[in-house]
């Protein structure tokens, strides 16, 4: 069975739509900038709801919980790799944080040293078009991007 994540993409609409993103941390994206975001999102608990661990990703990555809101059903994305993404989207025109708090994982760094370092795992997250979103965020997210044109259609919220 694949790996099954779930993820929030909040939106605002004024007066262009853009999307909240975040920047994954460690070593490995600390340069990088294209294709090195993602939605706030993370692997399901065994049985959990994807809704549900969509909205525990968030607050764990971004530090701080999602806004209440009516949140769309997406749908799953599959990745090149078979991994599955299942996204959540809702309007957030006032939604801003103050700081971000992001869990850590811990990493072998420098690679055979021998040292375990924690990094967080977002080391950045915020508000961009849809243009920039699409060259910022991992390729087998773009085709959320779609989706939520699709959503909004001629009239987003």
């Amino acid at each position: 069975m694949p790996v099954t994540s779930a993820g929030l993409l909040l939106y605002h609409a004024a007066p262009a739509v853009e999307v909240f993103i975040a920047h994954m941390g460690g070593p490995f994206w600390a340069r990088k900038q294209a294709a090195a975001w993602t939605i706030p999102k993370g692997e399901l608990d065994d049985g959990e709801d994807p809704r549900a661990a969509a909205l525990r990703e968030f607050a764990e990555e971004i530090g701080t919980e999602p806004p209440a809101a009516e949140y769309a059903d997406l749908g799953t994305f599959r990745y090149a790799s078979g991994k599955l993404v299942h996204v959540f989207a809702a309007a957030a025109p006032a939604f801003a944080i103050d700081e971000l708090r992001s869990n850590t994982f811990e990493l072998e760094w420098p690679p055979r040293s021998g040292r375990r370092t924690a990094f967080p795992e977002v080391d950045e997250a915020r508000w961009v078009g849809l243009d920039e979103a699409r060259e910022l965020l991992v390729a087998g997210q773009r085709p959320v991007l779609d989706a939520l044109e699709r959503l909004l259609g001629d009239s987003p919220a």
